[in-house]
């Protein structure tokens, strides 16, 4: 388990292993950008000002955004960078501002199936660099945009269907489908991937001989290679997004303890297409600000070590007791009487006569 005090630097030397440098950026963004791609945002709340040149400016809710506008395509092959950022913005169920720390990476150029397998291995091992009980749930927005439109191609209907993928709301779907769809075929394929409980090998069951096989196919290839250095990789098809943005694999990371996803990521040709760039491009973000639940989760103790001392020791004696005692990593608190209401995994009492 790390902690989020930690889990920055861990991450930074994780991203700098595979060859990523660090994006550096402005903390204010011209306001344009998002008020074009609101619906990229995980709010659309924005604060914004005007700058001394007449300019509206905002503070940034976003980094992706950012580093696909200045993505300079005359570069060859991928461009890998990661970023530590401060966005502000409000959370999802929040009703105010908060300054929210988010680490994470984007690699943007001709994406082939290793490059695409890096980005899901580095997104599982930040999970791991934080906790072990995690878990990478993997989908395809291509896969689920050919069946949805075949079901129905109005912009309504889709979007309700969608609603109900991520709920995982079968019976709803049944009856949507059932209602509206024109092909029930498709729908009947879409629903056994919802409720899809195994791997690659009964998504591909499922696919065979149809017009997706070939998307389903590259994504077990992808999600094969990377469940083979980690078993925390499900195939779960209630992972959707805007397919606006999005397409092609996309991604949620969880760790027990935190009932949120605390890693979001996926491929977004469509958004680089919409800002007018040719590239592929996939990334994920962290949000380094929810760890903090999980430290006050993980936290079974308020300290390792209390030491108890009265004036029978002198000053130099508990210090050197003290820092003996943190010798192997423990934190130690030095009191003159034990705190009511402290969690502890022993005491040291040093009072004289004991």
């Amino acid at each position: 388990m790390i902690l989020r005090s930690d889990a920055s630097y861990s991450l930074k030397k994780l991203y700098e292993s595979y060859g990523y440098s660090q994006y550096k950026m402005s903390r204010f963004e011209e306001y344009e950008l998002y008020l074009r791609n609101k619906s990229f945002l995980v709010s659309d709340h924005i604060i914004a000002f005007t700058d001394t040149d007449g300019k509206l400016m905002a503070l940034k809710p976003d980094v992706t955004l950012s580093i696909v506008k200045g993505c300079d395509e005359c570069q060859t092959g991928l461009r890998r960078v990661y970023y530590d950022e401060n966005v502000y913005r409000v959370p999802r169920g929040a009703m105010s501002f908060k300054e929210i720390r988010q680490a994470g990476l984007e690699c943007i150029g001709e994406l082939d199936e290793y490059a695409i397998s890096e980005v899901l291995t580095l997104a599982v091992k930040s999970l791991e660099s934080i906790s072990h009980d995690c878990v990478l749930d993997v989908s395809d927005m291509g896969i689920v945009a050919s069946l949805t439109e075949r079901i129905s191609p109005t912009v309504a209907f889709k979007a309700r269907l969608l609603s109900l993928v991520a709920e995982k709301n079968i019976h709803e779907l049944k009856v949507l489908c059932a209602a509206e769809g024109r092909d029930p075929d498709a729908a009947e394929k879409l629903i056994k991937l919802i409720s899809l409980r195994g791997g690659c090998d009964e998504m591909l069951e499922i696919l065979r001989g149809d017009v997706c096989f070939a998307e389903a196919s590259a994504m077990a290839r992808i999600v094969s290679a990377v469940s083979a250095r980690s078993d925390c990789v499900k195939v779960d098809f209630s992972v959707t997004d805007d397919m606006k943005y999005y397409n092609g694999i996309v991604f949620k990371g969880f760790i027990k303890g935190i009932p949120s996803s605390v890693l979001s990521g996926g491929r977004y040709d469509n958004l680089m297409k919409k800002m007018g760039k040719q590239s592929g491009a996939i990334g994920f973000a962290v949000y380094l600000d929810l760890i903090g639940d999980l430290d006050t989760v993980a936290d079974e103790y308020d300290v390792d070590t209390v030491l108890i001392y009265d004036d029978s020791l002198p000053i130099d004696s508990i210090m050197a007791l003290a820092d003996s005692l943190r010798s192997d990593g423990s934190s130690v608190r030095a009191v003159r009487e034990l705190p009511s209401g402290i969690k502890y995994r022993r005491i040291v009492d040093k009072r004289e006569g004991r």
